[in-house]
């Protein structure tokens, strides 16, 4: 396996000029170059399928593609051919376009567990969206959040509970109340303590781990008899899980529901669904006080809406679900065998649904470490592969997952030594990776 790193001249060029005139020098703090080695944060030209390219021409298999939007590979035929016809036909217009009555009915077909749907151009907007109509619904101020996932808005109601939480005012944050992933019981003492306040819960369905049985159905329940709203975030599950996202898997049916990601393999759309008494709060066709839902000026922009409809159709036509599991799971298998023939199989963990896989780097007490991350990705971009996750896409092929098998063995050869001399700073070339939220720079 070639050891040697890829020269990043260029790249390292461009992310200075990005500093310079965008804070962070990204404009999603995931994607920011402290989340990569040392100088190893290669800035993207081009990418087709399941490849990227970066600005020195240096190829990468990439995972985790458009943190997890570009779920069925860069620059899909059927997904641009969609766009391109309705860009030439014009995006934006004084009133709707008829596209937007087509996307809905294909949503609403893809999710029927959804009464009515609003288009938007982030996830942030759509949660936030339902957060608003469950508190116009319930009359409620509190909004109740899954404390094990890691990320629902960027607005203040969410972001106040992070360690980013610099200029949210205190009484915002004080709305905001957790609850555990899994745990029944401490859900109902937190409704309990809380009663009559909670507008509703929300969470993504699933994770990095499966509900465990009877969770879902439980929390539904929990939420009729407290009065409040189910709220799903399928930015995630959406597709991933199935096309109707974890509610039409797990059989569990949310008040409302906001979809993302996957839904424009790129291209900037999200949806914010439910039932239709909720729903029609945001609308016009009710006799209550009005609900300002979403109002987005290019939240129905026409190429957008029809790469919704483009990527929906090649999921239900081809099984891209099925693809992205049965790849996954080569690639899970391949990974563990990889790690545990290194003897690091308790230190390179691959957790998750094999269509959503993440790893964990474990120090020598089998603690999370930056450090060890840092060693690991370094070693995989040295033979090519783009990894902050192992997020499949559907156009990788059994080559692309064979190589990476192969990179992934040489990175944990390395890590093995660095466990064995109980330290991986010779092999990091540089400071450690961070967290994507911390309170400091």
């Amino acid at each position: 396996m070639n050891s040697e790193e890829p020269d990043l001249s260029r790249s390292r060029e461009a992310n200075e000029r990005l500093h310079a005139l965008i804070p962070g020098g990204a404009h999603t703090y995931a994607k920011g170059d402290d989340q990569y080695p040392q100088d190893l944060a290669p800035v993207i030209s081009h990418g087709r399928g399941a490849h990227v390219w970066d600005v020195d021409g240096n190829r990468y298999v990439e995972y985790g593609s458009g943190l997890r939007s570009v779920s069925l590979g860069h620059a899909h035929p059927r997904v641009t051919e969609a766009v391109r016809r309705e860009v030439d036909r014009g995006g934006n217009f004084v009133r709707p376009s008829v596209v937007e009555v087509e996307a809905a009915e294909r949503f609403l077909a893809t999710v029927p567990t959804a009464e009515m749907v609003k288009f938007a151009k982030n996830g942030s907007d759509a949660t936030t969206a339902a957060v608003r109509l469950a508190r116009a619904a319930t009359g409620r101020p509190r909004v109740a959040v899954c404390a094990d996932h890691p990320f629902f808005s960027v607005d203040d109601w969410f972001i106040g509970t992070t360690p980013m939480s610099a200029g949210i005012p205190a009484a915002t944050n004080e709305l905001t109340v957790t609850f555990p992933y899994g745990d029944l019981a401490a859900t109902e003492e937190l409704l309990t303590r809380h009663e009559g306040e909670v507008a509703c819960l929300i969470l993504e369905p699933a994770t990095h781990t499966e509900p465990p049985p009877g969770y879902l159905a439980g929390l539904r329940a929990l939420a009729d008899r407290h009065g409040c709203v189910l709220v799903f975030d399928e930015m995630i599950t959406g597709f991933r899980w199935s096309e109707a996202g974890a509610q039409g898997l797990y059989g569990v049916v949310p008040d409302l529901s906001t979809f993302g990601k996957a839904l424009g393999n790129g291209f900037a759309v999200s949806a914010l669904a439910g039932r239709r008494e909720l729903m029609e709060r945001g609308g016009l066709r009710h006799r209550g006080d009005r609900v300002f839902l979403l109002s987005t000026t290019h939240g129905a922009e026409t190429h957008a809406l029809a790469a919704a409809m483009a990527v929906q159709a090649t999921y239900t036509e081809e099984g891209v679900t099925a693809r992205l599991h049965a790849l996954g799971e080569r690639l899970a298998a391949g990974v563990r065998d990889a790690a545990a023939s290194m003897g690091v199989g308790d230190h390179v963990v691959v957790r998750g649904r094999a269509s959503n896989l993440v790893f964990a780097t474990l120090d020598e007490n089998r603690q999370p470490s930056q450090s060890y991350r840092t060693l690991f990705l370094r070693r995989l971009l040295a033979g090519g592969v783009l990894a902050p996750s192992f997020v499949v896409s559907g156009a990788l092929d059994d080559a692309d997952i064979d190589h990476t098998v192969d990179v992934v063995a040489d990175a944990c050869a390395v890590y093995r030594k660095a466990l064995d001399a109980a330290d991986p700073t010779p092999w990091m070339a540089g400071r450690a990776v961070k967290p994507v939220f911390r309170r400091l720079a």
